[in-house]
């Protein structure tokens, strides 16, 4: 269940206008918009004040604005599984701990119990599940049950940089809504205008200069896969824009940037459900976009 096109926000602020809301909804693409969306979504779910929404005005506001993060930890010895959304009982935010690569599912487990507790305001509770690609299988599967037996006045948020590492039976009880990258990805960031500029130079790329390229994810999962997943969005992107150029200027067939666009999806889904070593996924994403490159 995809959403019609148009601004992910906007839609999201008419849905919390309008009152007609989806039990559980997936908000995918590169951050910090996806996440954003999602607080801001949960904060006004509860508003009390008018529109817009959250007004900043009304007694839920004030509970829900921000404060200091409480940081999270996936075993629950270091801090708390999950946490509130500024001190609004309503609001449960669930996101990787500290040290933790993955969304564990003790933390899944806690927010179920604690979804079964009637709303403390007596309204509407959203859970958001931030880093929601990061949610192994074992914990997909708990999710899924509470996806399909929502509790009363309940929603359910995922936010993912990419939906393509979770359940195909997760995605589809949820509103999916996309946040895509600029028209320009380079904008103001340096460290993303130096990576598009080595994806230019993949075509005249030697097969070592890519593995030591590969070479610079090599160390501990919790380090890499942040910036591994970093290098796979940039690339999906490039590809896209290699799709566009090729049929407004030529007209020819852009089976070589889909095909490398199914490659990257795979890495994606081998680094997120099969804990895949982070350099050889690389390895098979670079190898994929310098033959796209030359083709």
């Amino acid at each position: 269940m995809t959403a019609a096109p148009g601004d992910p926000q906007a839609l999201l602020r008419r849905s919390v206008e309008s009152g007609r809301l989806h039990s559980a909804y997936l908000l995918s693409g590169p951050p910090p918009e996806p996440r954003d969306a999602a607080l801001a979504f949960a904060r006004g779910v509860v508003c009390l004040g008018s529109t817009p929404r959250p007004c900043e005005a009304c007694p839920a506001c004030h509970r829900s604005r921000q404060r200091e993060i409480l940081a999270l930890d996936g075993s629950g010895k270091k801090g708390p599984l999950l946490r509130h959304v500024g001190d609004h009982p309503d609001l449960l935010w669930v996101e990787r701990g500290v040290d933790d690569t993955r969304v564990r599912i003790g933390q899944i487990r806690a927010l179920q119990s604690a979804l079964r507790l009637r709303a403390a305001e007596g309204g509407r509770r959203v859970a958001v599940i931030a880093d929601a690609e990061w949610l192994n299988q074992e914990a997909q599967n708990a999710l899924l049950r509470l996806l399909e037996e929502p509790p009363p006045d309940t929603l359910i948020v995922l936010v993912a940089r990419s939906s393509a590492g979770l359940l195909a039976t997760v995605r589809s009880r949820c509103q999916k809504l996309v946040f895509r990258p600029g028209p320009e990805v380079e904008g103001d960031d340096p460290q993303r205008l130096e990576l598009v500029t080595r994806l230019e130079g993949l075509r005249s790329a030697s097969l070592p200069a890519l593995l030591d390229w590969a070479e610079e994810f090599r160390g501990a999962r919790s380090e890499v896969q942040e910036e591994v997943e970093r290098l796979l969005e940039i690339g999906a992107w490039w590809l896209r824009r290699r799709v566009a150029a090729r049929l407004r200027e030529s007209g020819t067939d852009p089976g070589p940037e889909l095909q490398a666009h199914s490659v990257l999806s795979a890495c994606r889904k081998s680094l997120v459900q099969r804990n895949a070593n982070p350099q050889m996924v690389v390895e098979r994403a670079l190898l994929a976009l310098r033959a796209t490159a030359r083709a």
